[in-house]
């Protein structure tokens, strides 16, 4: 059943579109992939060359997708950064009409909106629609911790704290909830945390820091974990297979000397990662 990814799409590297489709294909998903800008490369080589697109234009795709006999096989919807708070619209649009054909689709909301140290990355207008118009109709959410601060007003310097904005994200609406990436008091210095939620038990993974943050890691994260959560419905499960698969394409890419995401070259640890990390319960 098809996979519905709106997202950025770049012609060189892996972000967006182009940090899950592929991931979502390998893992035998059909993907229905509608893109938000079509830029040369992702922004962190500099100010774009391409396009951003209208909402128009979105809503157009859209409408043109859901012309298609076999609309109401569509199982996902896929969402990353939204550039505006009117392709926001279109995209949350477009999750209803998916979820009126069919009522079991889920949608994946990555609220992309900053990271420590970085701090917003987004319009101004973005932070409170994403949290009062988008996150409320996310059956799942996969924020880092600076977006889970942002989101809860919240801060996270333990992990009491964490728990705590974990249950008032759930609060708003969410079902399920993967913490990408947390680096908190409890953390050691040579390490990072992954953290899932079912808004009743808590898992966490912990792996080794690699000392770089590639773009389009959290982008290839929320793609694999909706990937494994809709085969399994399984929170630990999609957690210990999507933590593991972006470490090994981590690990790869680092040894490569870092830049785009090793997504190529190591793609047989999309579908079998070397070495599977299992989840401790919180």
């Amino acid at each position: 059943m098809p996979i519905l990814s709106i997202q950025s799409h770049v012609a060189y590297g892996h972000v967006g579109n182009d940090a899950a489709v592929f991931p979502l294909q390998r893992l035998g998903h059909e993907v229905w992939a509608v893109h938000t800008v079509q830029f040369a490369a992702h922004t962190g080589y500099g100010p774009p060359k391409g396009q951003i697109f209208e909402a128009s234009h979105i809503r157009e795709v859209i409408e043109g997708i859901a012309a298609r006999e076999d609309f109401a096989t569509c199982e996902a919807v896929l969402s990353g950064y939204m550039g505006s708070s009117a392709i926001g619209e279109a995209i949350v649009d477009a999750v209803a009409r998916v979820k009126a054909a069919n009522p079991h689709a889920l949608y994946a909301c990555d609220p992309v909106l900053g990271d420590v140290g970085k701090g917003f990355f987004v319009r101004p207008e973005m932070p409170d629609f994403m949290r009062d118009q988008v996150v409320p109709q996310a059956d799942i959410v996969t924020p880092n911790l600076f977006e889970l601060e942002a989101l809860t007003g919240r801060t996270c310097s333990t992990l009491d704290d964490t728990k705590s904005a974990l249950r008032a994200l759930h609060a708003k609406g969410p079902r399920v909830i993967l913490l990408t990436s947390a680096v908190i008091d409890e953390t050691p210095r040579d390490a990072v945390d992954m953290i899932a939620s079912d808004g009743k038990s808590l898992w966490r993974i912990r792996s080794p820091r690699l000392g770089f943050s590639p773009n389009g890691a959290g982008d290839l994260t929320a793609a694999l974990f909706l990937a494994h959560y809709l085969k399994e419905r399984s929170v630990p499960n999609a957690l210990a297979l999507a933590a593991s698969s972006v470490h090994a394409i981590l690990e790869a890419t680092f040894d490569k000397g870092g830049g785009e995401l090793a997504l190529i070259a190591a793609q047989n640890a999309l579908v079998q990662p070397p070495l599977l990390l299992s989840p401790e319960p919180l």
